[in-house]
């Protein structure tokens, strides 16, 4: 005799657990848990054709809504947002008076991204929310919202680091209210806007996952929201050479990804752009460290001082265009 299963364990599944579908006939063994949410549960299976993502949900509407989002992001050209949906289908697990509605994905492997930027750097946050707001603006134009947008659902892959996102359960249709959400990166939870599925949501979440990359451990709110951000922007250095593209995605001043992404290759060409003081510096010690009029032949500059100013600015100058020239060959 079977013993039924109660509805709050449907989507738990034990590792060695076969997943079979009963329309589609195709198995997947499961080898771990990947992670949870809201809607069901996320599990690294293994199939004939290698790794994938199964998700298990005991709400056939939310399998519905997600697979047909995934749908949708395989015809946005050019996104790389979410994974690739290989299966949908219905399990008969025993036990289990109904069918167990699951579906397939692309399993995404990498690091995830806090992890990544606490290894390779810091700098890294600004490159890596460039490639973000670019498959933004391709969602945002196709009239969607990510909404439970956060490091947790973003994997960076390899070789040539690229952002990838892992979990679509909180996509919402552009003017409805938002699904799905992780307080930290809602601006409703800061009291700086209401939950309403629109462009300026998913880039307040971009601006708080730069903020969480500064400091990783969350932290919660204390007062005015808003005050409290900007003081934290205001004291971070690293976050204060981004304040004010962080301002404008806070507060909603952005329509666009593409018009925040723009603000923010300004901000990471001039940092590594020398200022007009620091080349007036360089000019004085140049000008220093050149030989005494005495030890020249009039009329005559130090080649050897020239020579190396001169070499110091074409330097500057490569390194500025060779970073520029990477950020754009990274996203374009």
């Amino acid at each position: 005799m079977m013993n039924n299963i109660s509805k709050s364990q449907v989507c738990k599944v034990s590792p060695g657990t076969i997943v079979s579908g009963k329309w589609h006939k195709k198995s997947y063994k499961i080898i771990k848990s990947l992670g949870y949410g809201a809607t069901g549960i996320v599990y690294l299976a293994e199939s004939v054709n290698g790794y994938a993502a199964l998700k298990i949900s005991e709400n056939s509407m939310s399998i519905t809504s997600e697979v047909n989002v995934l749908k949708h992001f395989s015809k946005v050209q050019g996104s790389a947002l979410g994974p690739s949906l290989l299966d949908v289908d219905d399990w008969l697990r025993p036990g289990s008076p109904q069918p167990v509605p699951f579906y397939v994905m692309e399993y995404i492997k990498g690091e995830s991204f806090l992890s990544f930027i606490e290894k390779r750097g810091k700098e890294w946050t600004g490159i890596l929310c460039l490639q973000l707001l670019s498959d933004l603006e391709r969602l945002h134009q196709e009239g969607w919202v990510f909404g439970d947008l956060k490091p947790d659902n973003l994997i960076v892959t390899g070789p040539t680091p690229k952002i990838r996102c892992i979990d679509v359960g909180g996509t919402t249709i552009q003017g409805r209210a938002i699904k799905e959400f992780t307080e930290f990166f809602d601006r409703g939870y800061w009291g700086m806007g209401t939950r309403k599925a629109e462009p300026t949501y998913d880039l307040f979440a971009v601006a708080m996952i730069m903020i969480n990359a500064a400091l990783p451990k969350r932290f919660s709110k204390v007062g005015k929201g808003e005050e409290q951000l900007r003081e934290i922007i205001r004291t971070n250095e690293s976050l204060r050479k981004y304040e004010k593209v962080l301002l404008k995605a806070l507060s909603g001043e952005y329509s666009h990804a593409s018009d925040m992404r723009k603000d923010l290759v300004i901000l990471l060409s001039q940092a590594n752009t020398p200022s007009q003081s620091s080349r007036r510096n360089s000019q004085k010690k140049a000008k220093s460290k050149s030989p005494q009029p005495s030890a020249v032949r009039p009329n005559q500059p130090s080649k050897k001082s020239k020579g190396g100013f001169v070499e110091t600015v074409l330097i500057l100058i490569f390194l500025t265009l060779a970073y520029v020239l990477y950020i754009y060959g990274q996203l374009l």
